[in-house]
C-alpha cells in the first residue's frame, strides 16, 4: 500500500525528538510538534482508514463509483483541515495527500489517468472538485 503521508510526519516529529533529546536542536527551532499534533494526525488517519476500506471493490469500479470515493475522503479532508482552522494541510501536506489518494487507486487497479481524462481532467486535477486544503 502507498505510503499514508501520516507516516511521514510522525516520522518527521520522532526525528526532531530525538534531535531535541540529543541536544543537537535548538528548542527554538523545533516545530513538528506544532505542524503536526496528535489530534491532527489521528484524525487523518481516521479519515485514510475509511478511504481504504472503500477501495478494494473499486478495481472494477465504473467512474461514479470511484469519484464517489474521493468526494468522501476529500470531504472528509476538509472536516480535518476546517477543526484545525483552515491550516492543516498547507502545500507540501496537500501535495502528499493528493498524491497518496492517486497512488491508493492505482495501486487497486484504477486508471487514473485514462479516468480524469475521460472526464475533461488532468491527472493531478482529481480531488479538485471538492477540495478546500
Amino acid at each position: 500500500m502507498a505510503e499514508r503521508p501520516t507516516t511521514n510526519w510522525r516520522r518527521g516529529v520522532a526525528a526532531e525528538a530525538a534531535e531535541l533529546a540529543a541536544g543537537t536542536l535548538d528548542p527554538d527551532c523545533a516545530c513538528m510538534v506544532d505542524l503536526y499534533p496528535d489530534e491532527l494526525l489521528s484524525a487523518t488517519d481516521a479519515v485514510l482508514d475509511a478511504f481504504e476500506a472503500e477501495l478494494p471493490p473499486l478495481a472494477g469500479g465504473d467512474d461514479e463509483q470511484v469519484f464517489a470515493v474521493v468526494k468522501r475522503v476529500v470531504l472528509a479532508l476538509n472536516a480535518v483541515n476546517e477543526a484545525h482552522d483552515e491550516c492543516a494541510f498547507e502545500t507540501d501536506e496537500r501535495e502528499q495527500l493528493c498524491l497518496y489518494i492517486d497512488e491508493a487507486f492505482t495501486e487497486q487497479g484504477v486508471d487514473v489517468t485514462a479516468l480524469t481524462a475521460r472526464h475533461g481532467l488532468g491527472r493531478h486535477e482529481l480531488t479538485d472538485q471538492w477540495r478546500d486544503w
